[in-house]
């Protein structure tokens, strides 16, 4: 007799169902499957896709919302990890095999924001996150150069994993944020005054206040993986109740009060890499699971990727 499947929602406080975290598709809905290691999902409001990053084999896939149907974005593509947006819609993605940040404008041609700090070349940029000044932060662990699975084999230039910030106006590269274990999915607080990282080495995930110049207070702990021996943290969003969704690796995604208290997970049958928000209402949680790409619609609400005072997304039907 077949096993019993596990439920998708996994309750550990009663602030998860107080607010309706657990209402929604009673099943996760599997978009596509055949990747090697899928990440970076990014939805794109204006042609109702999703960009998503499939690292070993250095290409970028898109789903169409419209149609269901997947096609390759870009091949290669520098063996791309984390993507996002900017806040006139432009692809920002974080290329581990190039070691650089790159923008990729609407005519289709490709800027390069960042790929060196202090003369020496970025390690394997992982993750961004876009503040609405224009300013570009993104995490630059070692994931791409310590084998060549996921990139190129290569000795550190800089000697350390650290978080950087662009200058919109300058482009100067500036060490924001160190002494991570491996730091990786990051993301703004909705009104901006503090930017949460997560730290897969150290296992915990770390929020830190954000100055009126761009550079960051000391870190302190929001939320560890100690009471979950089989989790580590990768990328992390928002809903707009402030409660933080994280990719937790083989413990799924967990959902976190605002005050850190872990209190539900949705449960997903592959490692998670990384999670986005999208569709016309930005309740559709997009999840990104080693070989897949999944989804499931929420009765809750992301917030908007490209930060606060920007406009809601139109409603399909375009």
């Amino acid at each position: 007799m077949a096993s019993e499947r596990p439920a998708l929602y996994e309750m550990f406080d009663e602030r998860f169902r107080a607010g309706r975290c657990m209402n929604g598709d009673a099943d996760l809905e599997v978009l596509y499957t055949g990747c090697r290691w899928a990440e970076g999902p990014v939805y794109l409001p204006a042609w109702r896709q999703v960009i998503w990053s499939d690292i070993p084999n250095d290409r970028m896939l898109r789903w169409d919302e419209a149609t269901g149907a997947v096609g390759v974005f870009r091949s290669p593509a520098g063996h791309t990890n984390g993507n996002t947006l900017d806040r006139e819609g432009r692809l920002i993605s974080c290329e581990q095999g190039n070691r650089r940040v790159t923008r990729t404008e609407h005519d289709g041609t490709v800027t390069v924001l960042a790929d060196r700090w202090q003369g020496r070349r970025l390690n394997s940029p992982n993750d961004a996150a876009v503040r609405s000044d224009g300013s570009v932060y993104f995490s630059d662990p070692d994931f791409g150069i310590t084998s060549d699975y996921e990139s190129h084999r290569a000795d550190s230039e800089i000697g350390a994993r650290n978080v950087y910030r662009v200058d919109p106006d300058s482009g100067e590269v500036r060490l924001v944020a160190d002494c991570f274990g491996a730091p990786n999915g990051l993301v703004f607080s909705a009104d901006e005054r503090q930017l949460f990282v997560s730290d897969t080495g150290a296992g915990c995930i770390r929020v830190f206040d954000v100055r009126e110049d761009g550079s960051l207070s000391d870190g302190q702990i929001f939320a560890t993986a100690q009471d979950r021996e089989s989790a580590r943290f990768d990328n992390l969003r928002f809903d707009d109740g402030g409660r933080l969704w994280a990719a937790a690796m083989d413990d799924g995604v967990h959902c976190y009060d605002p005050d850190g208290t872990l209190i539900g997970r949705l449960v997903v049958p592959e490692a998670v890499s990384n999670i986005a928000w999208g569709g016309a209402k930005r309740n559709r949680l997009f999840i990104t699971a080693e070989t897949s790409l999944y989804s499931v619609v929420m009765a809750v609400t992301g917030t908007h990727p490209t930060g606060p005072g920007h406009r809601p997304w139109p409603a399909s039907g375009r």
